[in-house]
């Protein structure tokens, strides 16, 4: 019986209540557990079981480099002045000084040469701000590819994109703060986007900025985003994202005893407990190491920012890459015909910047089909079942095939971000890197989704080929009429139900409605299916297997009656079979 369904005596609560602990700490413990009921607590959180996979870090990582981006964002907020005032700079480092700049860049600068451990703490913060984004984007792909996001989970899916999404604006905010030449020029990008925005772009861009870019309030919005708005949506959607995962219990990969309806794992306490809490530290100590060792944003090489010049080998930080290279992937006319054409309108007209409009659609499209996701497959395959066990990738080949297609298109976009260091560093055309990029755009999607699919029903094959005959153990062995065959060995009882314990399902026709008739919705929906499930390799069956076995009995009796024969030949002995050979 659980303890929560205990009856309890009136002496036994009596001898509860008159219970006095006999340490320092355990009085403090009981005082406060008799007045907040923290006993029950931590006994129904601590009892919740969790799977364990190396996979399931991921989550955990992003989680841990948040904590220390709010920890070292808080150092740095008693220094750091987000205004635009401007100051004559009298600080430590020399090739600045006397050169008028802004409160902020100047108390950025502060920060880096005259504060006890500032450099560190910025470097710490902003190495944990990319940290942060990683984790979660590799967190979120592995949530894709296991299919994780299925129900009941789709609203955690959401959840999970509106924090990444997140995510980013307290990076770009962040990344914005400091005033100099290279976060100028990301603001400069920003203010472009806004006003190619028909009839309502110049009006978004001044009330951003506080009038004419750059203006005189954007670092002062910025630093409220970034420090109060942006981490408490942050917080709020962790809190809710781990209360779901909670509710829905955590989904885990096949396995024996896994089911539908269990968790097979280890409990919050005292195991993961004491796991996170030494894996935080571990988080903690490779940033600190990192921050220590490996500079990143050196603002005091790029001075203040100018709105003037144009600076070339300006990138953003990796994860903002995409929004700027399928600006730079664009062109701004096609043979003679320019992309940018005029509204008219009774005070003369508005200009359309159709060469930024247009790459914005992809980015547009990409993000949207990431929230709405769970409910477009669940559309498509009709599945309306409820999934705690995950899919391994190589089992869901058109899901993969289609995330490593929008992968491809994102990492083209990502790597035109910094299109120019490639052609520098490599000795390359500019112009062939964009050209061909711009092949590659719509042609790569195609070709890697083609060839994942091949891949993993290449390895489904092998899989089945593994679990009806085993692995290859490197023995060849020869019988008594000379043959030769390859020995095998049997896969262990986990790795064979890893192999075949997943639904092969078979594509559904389309269905009539109420009315008896088939729309064409429908039968979009049913080509779609078609297209999901057509190409399978079902897993082996109970009769196969039990065959499979016979047939390695046999030959396992053959091969040991051949390799007596082969010892009897080589000490000279004459040919024989002992009856240990059958």
């Amino acid at each position: 019986m659980s303890a929560s369904k205990e009856k309890y005596t009136e002496d036994q609560y009596l001898e509860i209540d008159s219970y006095e602990p006999k340490t320092r700490s355990g009085r403090i413990a009981n005082y406060v557990d008799l007045r907040v009921g923290g006993t029950s607590i931590v006994r129904e959180f601590g009892r919740k079981v969790f799977p364990d996979h190396w996979t399931f870090m991921f989550g955990e990582v992003a989680l841990y480099s948040f904590i220390i981006v709010v920890l070292s964002g808080a150092f740095l907020t008693f220094w750091f002045d987000p205004s635009m005032a401007t100051t004559r700079y009298s600080g430590s480092y020399a090739p600045l000084q006397g050169l008028e700049m802004s409160m902020a860049y100047a108390t950025a600068l502060e920060l880096s040469f005259d504060v006890r451990g500032g450099l560190f703490m910025r470097q710490l913060h902003h190495w944990g701000a990319l940290m942060f984004i990683l984790a979660m984007s590799v967190h979120m792909l592995r949530v894709f590819f296991t299919g994780a996001f299925r129900k009941p989970r789709e609203i955690n899916w959401v959840v999970g994109c509106a924090l990444l999404l997140a995510g980013l604006g307290a990076g770009f905010t962040g990344y914005s703060l400091p005033d100099e030449v290279l976060s100028g020029n990301g603001l400069r990008i920003i203010d472009g986007i806004l006003k190619a925005l028909p009839l309502v772009g110049t009006y978004l861009s001044f009330f951003l900025f506080g009038g004419e870019f750059p203006g005189n309030e954007v670092i002062p919005r910025l630093y409220t985003l970034h420090i109060f708005i942006i981490p408490a949506i942050i917080l709020i959607l962790i809190a809710v994202h781990l209360f779901l995962v909670v509710m829905h219990k955590h989904t885990q990969y096949p396995g024996p005893g896994r089911t539908e309806r269990n968790v097979v794992g280890y409990p919050v306490g005292p195991v993961y407990a004491a796991k996170a809490g030494g894996f935080f530290f571990i988080v903690l100590g490779i940033l600190s190491l990192i921050a220590g060792t490996f500079q990143i944003n050196a603002l005091w090489n790029y001075g203040p920012y100018d709105p003037s010049p144009v600076q070339a080998g300006a990138q953003p930080d990796w994860y903002i890459g995409p929004f700027e290279g399928v600006l730079r992937l664009m062109p701004g006319f096609i043979g003679n015909i320019p992309l940018e054409f005029v509204i008219p309108t009774p005070w003369g007209g508005n200009s359309v910047a159709t060469p930024v409009l247009i790459p914005l659609m992809p980015v547009g499209i990409i993000f949207l089909g990431l929230f709405v996701w769970p409910w477009i497959e669940a559309w498509i395959t009709g599945d309306k079942k409820e999934h705690h066990l995950l899919d391994r990738p190589r089992n869901a080949p058109t899901r993969t095939a289609f995330g490593v297609a929008v992968m491809i298109n994102w990492l083209i976009m990502w790597g035109m971000g910094a299109n120019d260091l490639i052609a520098t560093h490599f000795g390359l055309s500019l112009n062939d890197i964009t050209y061909w990029s711009r092949v590659l755009f719509f042609l790569g999607p195609v070709i890697g989704y083609i060839l994942t699919k091949r891949i993993c029903l290449a390895l489904q094959r092998k899989d089945r080929e593994t679990a009806l005959h085993g692995h290859e153990a490197g023995i060849i062995e020869v019988n008594a009429d000379g043959a030769f065959h390859e020995k095998h060995k049997r896969p262990s009882d986990h790795e064979l139900w890893t192999l075949v314990a997943f639904d092969s399902t078979e594509p559904t026709p389309a269905r009539p409605n109420r009315k008896g008739k088939v729309t064409m919705v429908e039968k979009f929906r049913a080509r779609l299916n078609r297209a999901f499930y057509e190409d399978r390799v079902a897993p082996v069956s109970r009769e196969e297997y039990l065959e499979a076995l016979e047939h390695d009995h046999h030959d396992d009796a053959t091969g040991l009656e051949a390799a007596q024969s082969q010892e009897a030949v080589t000490a000279g002995k004459p040919h024989g079979h002992s009856s240990s050979g059958h």
